[in-house]
């Protein structure tokens, strides 16, 4: 690999899986960098071992478990949407190893925060009768019918505890030794102006600490705009 090749770890967000970045993983190491996409217990690819105690920590552990058994330094760690609450909580085992903190039109949680605390929602309105540890999947637009079949097809249902339990974080991330960068999709439909997204990219445009960057279109950016999404990841090398 080239002395300037970087270590990506990306990260997928609720209801999906690391299939989400299979256009992105190609771009990424064409340009000589290293890419590792973990699957998260109980959901995509690992949806077979769906049960009611996955939380937030088995998610966690499942990334913080990739970057330590593959013994991965000075990585780019990239949470999308809920992974921004995946890759918070890693922090406390592996903020050492990370150069490049990245959310994706994601949440940024604070200590103590969950998804259904910084969301807003309440698990009882999303919940179905008789199965109560499971959270189904919200719709999300791609633009594109044969894509929305294709990712429509994948979304699985997600266990309750991962959006239930607050994440756990000793020192906030502006307070750590890594860049720290914010990407927002702009063009979502059904994003309403105050959603946490919003609220952490408002945040990152106007701090200091943070590079900000945006691109036009709706929340999959993985699937919608793989190419612009690897030229901003690249561009944290130079």
């Amino acid at each position: 690999m080239a002395d300037d090749s970087m270590t990506f770890v990306l990260v997928h967000g609720a209801w999906g899986g690391s299939y989400g970045f299979r256009n992105v993983r190609p771009i990424l190491r064409q340009a000589g960098h290293e890419v590792f996409t973990p699957s998260l217990t109980g959901i995509g690819e690992r949806s077979h071992l769906a049960h009611a105690g996955i939380d937030l920590t088995t998610h966690v552990r499942d990334v913080v478990n990739t970057v330590l058994y593959e013994d991965l330094h000075d990585i780019v760690l990239l949470g999308f949407s809920y992974g921004g609450m995946v890759v918070t909580g890693a922090l406390d085992h592996i903020a050492e190893r990370v150069s490049h903190l990245v959310y994706l039109d994601a949440f940024v949680p604070a200590a103590g925060q969950s998804v259904f605390g910084i969301s807003g929602a309440s698990p009882s309105a999303t919940m179905s009768p008789g199965q109560e540890w499971y959270i189904p999947p919200l719709p999300r637009q791609l633009g594109d019918p044969g894509l929305q079949v294709w990712s429509d097809s994948r979304r699985t249902m997600q266990p309750a505890g991962t959006f239930i339990e607050p994440v756990q974080l000793s020192v906030p991330q502006e307070q750590l030794d890594m860049t720290l960068t914010y990407v927002k999709a702009t063009d979502d439909p059904n994003e309403d102006v105050d959603s946490a997204f919003w609220r952490a990219a408002r945040h990152a445009e106007e701090s200091d600490r943070w590079s900000y960057h945006e691109i036009a279109t709706h929340h999959l950016v993985p699937f919608t705009h793989p190419g612009e999404l690897a030229d901003i990841l690249i561009r944290l090398a130079s």
